[in-house]
């Protein structure tokens, strides 16, 4: 359960991390980790974090079928235009963070889970 309402650019201020398109202010409900798309589809919560290595448009139709507040791609991975400007378009952003999934996923479960 989270314990505070946290958005997306409130989670890349606090772990500094680069949002490459803006997404709504909707607050972050959970996350979801993984690179296998059936496997979102049938985990991830409605309002959560996808982390995901995966930069194929193929993302940003799970994340409308899901209700994704934001795409993060760990290891400093920057998807391509073509991606970012469909993201934008559907208002899903699209986060880009220098860690590895493994602590990318830690370091946002343990801000969004932090006390008040």
């Amino acid at each position: 359960m989270v314990n505070k309402m946290w958005n997306i650019e409130a989670v890349c201020q606090n772990l500094g991390y680069k949002m490459l398109t803006a997404g709504g202010s909707e607050p972050i409900r959970g996350g979801y980790t993984s690179d296998l798309l059936s496997d979102v589809i049938a985990n991830c919560p409605e309002n959560g974090i996808w982390i995901t290595v995966q930069r194929h448009l193929n993302v940003i139709a799970v994340a409308q079928l899901k209700g994704v507040v934001a795409i993060v791609f760990p290891n400093g991975l920057i998807p391509d235009a073509h991606l970012v400007e469909r993201a934008h378009s559907e208002g899903i952003a699209l986060v880009s963070s220098p860690d590895n999934p493994f602590v990318t996923t830690g370091k946002i479960y343990a801000l969004i889970l932090s006390p008040a």
